[in-house]
């Protein structure tokens, strides 16, 4: 099959296009013909050499969307021909490829209404969110969360789900998207080039911080006593508050197949849409990871396999 795989820890000049073996379908498991895949940061991480999950050669990507060419032995709930997104095992990469091999229990089928794109596109920011506004954060509805950077791909899932849950959205972006988030739900935008957000947002009930370095620390600031913040761009774990009387967290985000299926509920009922989404081929994925690593662009990077 042809895949993205990289042989060495480095820049984007690393990652190499060409043929890896087909995988199979081991007991409880499921081979996949990829049709989308999906560009996360923890791609371009996992290519820098900051999470190690394999020997070279590997190829990278974490969340799909495809159509199953083979079942292994035990899997009676899925079959050859089911339309299938979902998120790798913790620990395992390999989406930029034509194939991929997954346990069945952590994929869920795929709604006709959405497409393989839009699928690959909410699968790890929808899960990633979830698990952060819905289980960790608990957010409900008449607080006010801030989110930062709205544009991103998790982030504009979240906004939209914490509209969803009833919640007042609060979100960071640059003048350039504010129209964007806006039409995702945001009720209130600060542009981070221009205005400082702990000296116009305060007494916020939950913070959801997608940037990372000062601007999570600093995000502790605009919480109210008892507040709490949920990270995903700090590491394995959350950063410490000055402050005793918040309290940080970090998301687990466990893979599964129930939270896939609450976004494809979601995906149905319109509560949530795709984010933006800029296609590219297989063959172009250093382009693809040199942009998603200058963190300057909005909604979603996404190949387009088949």
């Amino acid at each position: 099959m042809k895949a993205v795989f990289i042989e060495q820890y480095g820049g984007p000049d690393v990652l190499k296009y060409g043929d890896l073996p087909d995988p199979v379908a081991g007991p409880g498991a499921v081979v996949v013909d990829v049709v989308a895949a999906s560009v996360n940061a923890a791609d371009w991480k996992v290519r820098l050499g900051q999470y190690k999950p394999a020997k070279f050669p590997f190829a990278l990507g974490r969340d799909f969307s495809g159509v199953i060419s083979a079942a292994g032995q035990g899997v009676s709930d899925l079959k050859t021909g089911d339309a299938v997104f979902g998120v790798l095992d913790a620990g395992q990469e390999g989406t930029y490829a034509e194939k991929v091999a997954i346990k069945a229990v952590i994929v869920a089928k795929k709604p006709d209404a959405m497409s393989h794109v839009n699928a690959a596109a909410l699968a790890l920011t929808g899960l990633t969110a979830l698990s952060a506004v819905e289980d960790t954060l608990k957010l409900k509805p008449g607080e006010t969360i801030l989110i930062q950077g709205g544009a991103g791909g998790v982030a504009s899932f979240a906004i939209q789900l914490a509209k969803h849950i009833g919640a007042r959205v609060i979100t960071t972006a640059s003048a350039a998207n504010h129209d964007y988030v806006r039409g995702l739900g945001a009720d209130e935008i600060i542009d981070y080039n221009i205005a400082d957000f702990t000296q116009v947002v305060r007494n916020c009930d939950a913070v959801f911080d997608t940037v990372g370095g000062d601007v999570a620390q600093k995000s502790f600031a605009v919480l109210r006593p008892g507040g709490r913040a949920a990270f995903i761009a700090s590491g394995a774990q959350a950063p410490k508050p000055e402050r005793n009387d918040v309290t940080a967290l970090r998301p687990p985000v466990a893979r599964a197949r129930a939270p896939l299926e609450r976004i494809a509920q979601l995906f149905e009922k319109g509560a949530i849409r795709p984010p933006e989404i800029k296609l590219y081929r297989l063959a172009q994925a250093a382009e693809a990871q040199r942009l998603s690593e200058s963190r300057h662009f909005r909604g979603k990077l996404v190949f387009q396999v088949r």
